[in-house]
């Protein structure tokens, strides 16, 4: 139902009110880019300004004559609004211009619908857009308010309105179920690489940073990447190799954008866990982009609502091919700790040093050095070569070890445990 286009783009009337009383307005240009990602074809592009909206029609009586003009002029089949209308709203503006009216969270819903690809992305997005539709149903039977009373017409509209809803409350219901699923099949899938100790790195940013275009640059693959809103919905996930560590899993995740409808937030929970797991998280920032620093402040926001705000974070400026005399660069902190680097995911510049700051943070709490086991060590050693800790190894003729070995510091520590050994017995701080 959510999933099929019309063959051709709609012409669509675009409208943004800039309220007074909202200190944090809307991007009109990001609004434009939504519209074209979502294959509308803008026709008049209407802006006003208010105090506050208008309880039935969002706007005034006078720049609803101008809308419904441009409407007529263009046969516009959509209206689309930079802002979030309550149902009512959408119904009044419906009646008054005679063509489907849109509000930003319906448009990115969409959106969404399109480049779902997943059966797990296609589920989320329709739970997403049922729990919006639920509020706004009245509107597609009030035909049916309208009709007269009689022997078999007495009350059909709110007969028909009750059971639609009684179908989509069970949809949803539907859904939710097949997502406890999902979810459980994905924590699985983390616990498992949790017990072998593979660290993962996601990858999260403002849509269309170019994040997909990294994640290819980084694992050799050829995710779908495009430049525009959203392009990436369905997470996906690889194994790379990094230099002087070992393997990882690379996330590529979903975009986020300002205002983030929170239908949708909740919705992707389960996908946006990858990051909220994540071992690193590789914040991919436009550095071509001028509104770059408001872009990074509205991530941060949504980190801290999903509660990912405390997972270490290495910045990435990316799309460096477009700002002139910028040349890849790694920058660190006063202790020598990589804090941001400037690359350019398209023409691969600076990949090379990002795949060694990744290495370098992950590498912090690694012990790499020389241990000598004696021969009643034997289960311990066996351990070690389980977890793939031993790089060399040695034996002299009474039978001493000497080992090799590079693996996570707290993984050390709990095979020492297990086994009832001293930290200092190996030269580690107890």
């Amino acid at each position: 139902m959510f999933f099929e286009r019309p063959d051709r783009g709609e012409l669509a009337v675009l409208v943004h009110i800039v309220l007074e009383a909202e200190q944090d307005q809307e991007d009109p240009v990001e609004f434009e880019e939504l519209v074209l990602s979502a294959g509308a074809v803008p026709v008049s592009y209407i802006k006003g300004s208010r105090k506050r909206p208008d309880a039935g029609h969002f706007v005034g009586s006078g720049k609803l004559d101008e809308i419904a003009a441009a409407v007529k002029e263009h046969s516009a089949e959509l209206v689309l609004f930079n802002h979030s209308l309550t149902p009512s709203q959408e119904r009044n503006l419906e009646k008054r211009l005679e063509c489907r009216v849109l509000d930003r969270t319906g448009l990115i819903l969409d959106i969404f619908a399109q480049r779902a690809r997943s059966y797990e992305g296609k589920l989320q997005v329709e739970l997403a857009q049922l729990e919006h539709t639920v509020t706004r149903l009245k509107r597609g039977w009030t035909h049916l308010d309208r009709q007269k009373g009689g022997i078999g017409l007495k009350g059909a509209g709110e007969t028909q309105l009750e059971l639609d809803q009684r179908m989509i409350r069970q949809r949803i219901k539907n859904i939710n179920k097949s997502l406890v699923k999902v979810r459980s099949q994905r924590e699985q899938g983390r616990r498992s690489r949790q017990r072998a100790d593979i660290p993962t790195i996601s990858l999260v940013g403002y849509t269309n940073a170019g994040k997909s275009s990294l994640f290819n640059a980084m694992a050799g693959e050829q995710a779908y990447a495009a430049d525009q809103l959203f392009a990436t919905l369905d997470s996906t996930l690889r194994r790379i190799e990094l230099p002087n560590f070992g393997g990882a899993i690379l996330a590529d995740t979903v975009g986020f954008i300002s205002h983030l409808p929170h239908k949708l937030v909740e919705a992707f929970r389960a996908t946006l866990e990858e990051t909220v797991q994540a071992t690193l998280l590789l914040h991919v920032i436009d550095a071509a982009n001028e509104q770059h620093e408001y872009f990074t402040e509205q991530v941060n926001e949504v980190l801290t609502e999903i509660g990912a705000d405390q997972v270490p974070c290495l910045r990435v400026y990316n799309k460096i091919d477009l700002l002139p005399d910028r040349e890849p660069v790694l920058e660190r902190d006063q202790d020598g700790k990589p804090t941001r680097i400037w690359l350019s995911a398209r023409t691969g510049a600076g990949v090379e040093l990002l795949l060694t700051a990744i290495s370098e943070l992950l590498g912090e709490d690694v012990v790499q050095r020389q241990v000598t086991l004696l021969p009643e060590h034997g289960r311990l050693r066996a351990r070690l070569y389980a977890k793939g800790a031993v790089r060399s190894e040695a034996v002299d003729a009474t039978g001493v070890v000497s080992l090799e070995i590079r693996l996570p510091r707290h993984d050390l520590d709990r095979l020492l445990v297990d086994e009832g050994i001293a930290p200092a017995s190996f030269g580690l701080n107890p």
